[in-house]
């Protein structure tokens, strides 16, 4: 039973030897033999090709993250209409009634989210 195994094992060794040779090719090795070599310019931090206007670290406003929030809720409400698209034929006129129901559930959650604002940049 144990033998059984033993490909894997073997599999799984050669695998790790072979990450750490190549991180320590790229990391100690490599570094020596590139023919560009970090300067200051290149070390520095930049954004848009030029210095940043604050700390890095700054709070971003909630609205941010409640439209995130909001987008991906929404996007995989609709990723569940492709399976009930394809699957349509053989689950009828109750699968129809459901996704009615389901897309209903949908529509008044957006509305609602549109009512109280979430979606205004003001």
């Amino acid at each position: 039973m144990l033998s059984n195994y033993l490909p894997i094992l073997i599999f799984l060794i050669v695998a790790a030897g072979l990450a750490l040779v190549l991180l320590g090719l790229g990391t100690g090795i490599g570094r020596y033999f590139s023919r560009f070599h970090d300067d200051r310019a290149k070390l520095s931090p930049y954004e848009c090709g030029f210095e940043p206007f604050e700390d890095t670290r700054s709070r971003f406003d909630v609205r941010y993250y409640l439209v995130a929030i909001l987008f991906i809720v929404f996007d995989l409400e609709i990723a569940f209409l492709f399976p009930w698209a394809v699957a349509l034929g053989r689950i009828g006129l109750f699968g129809l009634l459901a996704m009615g129901i389901f897309l209903a559930i949908l529509v008044v959650g957006f509305i609602y989210e549109w009512k109280k604002g979430a979606l205004e940049w003001d």
